[in-house]
């Protein structure tokens, strides 16, 4: 595959606005949202269907907030687990129960306690629905064979010779990114060759579903994780090795003997595989996030080790990143210099990462030494990422806790007096413009008229006090949030001004 600056083919067609590579949880959140703000956009996946593996199995507490922004929130709660105890056992002997951010509940400004686990194949599942519902669907099938770019747009060329043009393309090809390849995108960091797992989805039929079930040994570990509706379970555990020490592919009959010599239960059959992987511990992350007019997000940018469950996340927490600011471009709403914005802000969080799940992935294998401790170990406030925010970012404006996630607060409206909370008032497309007390209603309404199309204003009511606290307002005042739900702006109520003028050189 090759990526050239400049080319003189002839315009491809059909064309569209963005081209995305790849049709897992990345490129499916990254469609969703800008197929939601009216942006042309296709999505390919090379793969001939859609797989049924449960891979990335978990939702955190940030990405749920974003799934209920775009409208998917409700059906990922009704398919996934909140709070599931962990059965942690030593010598086949069941030894504690640890029930993760069990002491957690939802407050004012933060209104999911809990994860949510819920196997990839139906977090995809999901993506697709709600994608569907805005018209477009994924391509399979489609092979990206290379492209070209000139500062007009992108070339795409498929391995059956079809081509596609496009503003702007993204790839969200996993860790092996093509994509990444072609820009020449150098992937530094390493891979620990010696340190692996076997993966796989089984049924196992007599084991209680209750429990996410761990056994961690002094010579072995095991783990077997259930899924709501599912008869499968994610089996991840240490993999048998040959007489060099070289560690095996997995197989249904290695499954089995793992569990006889770490659960030692009998009567329960391993059966029915759908899926076998092994997982190596992989730090990498690209040095740029962009090439012009190419783009890359989740793991085609970054991967790392899976303690603390963060690759998924961070992969649809990019996706929303990017996506409301290619749709401000294509729209003509903002000018192109709002797309380094995407790099300058999910870069350090990307690093932020690797170090974050480093670290975690050390006190695991610290804390499993220990009988009755097991994956609870990584969990901590950070893999949240409610605390990600972007205090550095050339989008922070000023005033209390701009770039910071912006909170949920039950109010009212102030026009109307029915009760509200932030959050539904921050869904969709556009900027969300609060204004808090009396004396903010004029500026709500300027502002409201200059942009309308790009901007939702709220007048709202603070009587218990919520609003203020959460964003730090003293007085009346006004909070300019993004799309993606981070503080734009904090001021004062009367200047308002101030607020406008940062949206007409949004990117210019």
């Amino acid at each position: 595959m090759t990526s050239k600056d400049v080319t003189t083919d002839p315009p491809a067609d059909p064309s569209t606005d963005v081209l995305i590579v790849g049709a897992g949880p990345t490129g499916l959140t990254l469609a969703c949202s800008l197929a939601r703000s009216g942006v042309a956009v296709r999505i390919i996946d090379k793969s001939p269907e859609f797989h049924r593996s449960s891979r990335g199995k978990g939702l955190n507490q940030r990405s749920r907030e974003l799934f209920d922004d775009l409208g998917v929130g409700e059906r990922a709660a009704a398919s996934g687990t909140e709070h599931i105890a962990l059965r942690k056992y030593r010598g086949g002997v069941a030894v504690a129960d640890h029930v993760a951010f069990e002491d957690r509940v939802p407050t004012p400004d933060t209104p999911y306690a809990s994860g949510l686990l819920i196997p990839q194949w139906r977090t995809e599942e999901i993506l697709r629905e709600g994608l569907a519902e805005h018209g477009v669907q994924v391509e399979l099938g489609c092979e990206l064979a290379g492209f070209t770019q000139d500062a007009d747009g992108v070339v795409a060329t498929l391995a059956d010779g079809r081509r596609i043009a496009a503003s702007y393309l993204v790839g969200c090809d996993g860790g092996h990114s093509p994509v990444r390849k072609a820009l020449g995108v150098a992937f530094e960091g390493e891979t620990d060759a010696e340190e692996s797992m076997v993966v796989g989805d089984v049924r196992a039929d007599g084991l209680d579903p209750a429990y996410w079930h761990q056994w961690f040994d002094e010579d072995a570990a095991l783990l077997l994780c259930p899924f709501p509706g599912s008869s499968h379970w994610q089996l991840q555990g240490s993999p048998e090795r040959d007489a060099d020490g070289r560690p095996l592919p997995p197989t249904l009959e290695s499954f089995q003997r793992l569990f006889e010599r770490c659960a030692r239960i009998p009567g329960v059959r391993l059966t029915d595989p759908t899926w076998f992987s092994v997982y190596r511990v992989n730090v990498r992350m690209a040095d740029r996030f962009r090439v012009g007019r190419a783009l890359l997000a989740g793991d085609a940018a970054h991967v790392h080790s899976i303690a603390g469950g963060l690759g998924m996340n961070t992969g649809i927490q990019d996706a929303f990143n990017l996506g409301w600011k290619l749709a401000f471009i294509v729209r003509g709403l903002a000018g192109p210099g709002l797309l380094d914005t995407y790099e300058e802000e999910r870069l350090p969080v990307a690093a932020w990462t690797l170090d974050l799940t480093n670290e975690r992935l050390r006190a695991v294998l610290e804390g499993v030494r220990e009988a009755g401790v097991g994956t609870e170990a990584v969990v901590t406030d950070d893999i949240t990422t409610l605390g990600v925010g972007y205090r550095w970012s050339s989008l922070a404006w000023g005033g209390p806790k701009a770039g910071e996630r912006a909170p949920d607060a039950p109010c009212r409206d102030a026009v109307t007096g029915a009760g509200i909370r932030l959050f539904e008032v921050f869904a969709g497309p556009r900027f969300t413009l609060i204004g808090v007390g009396p004396t903010s209603a004029k500026a709500l309404v300027e502002a409201g008229e200059r942009y309308e199309g790009m901007l939702t204003t709220c007048h709202v009511d603070d009587h218990e006090g919520h609003v203020r606290r959460a964003y730090g307002i003293e007085g009346d005042g006004l909070v300019l949030v993004r799309p993606d739900n981070h503080i734009a702006l904090s001021v004062a109520a009367d200047r308002g001004a101030e607020v406008m003028d940062r949206l007409a050189r949004l990117g210019r």
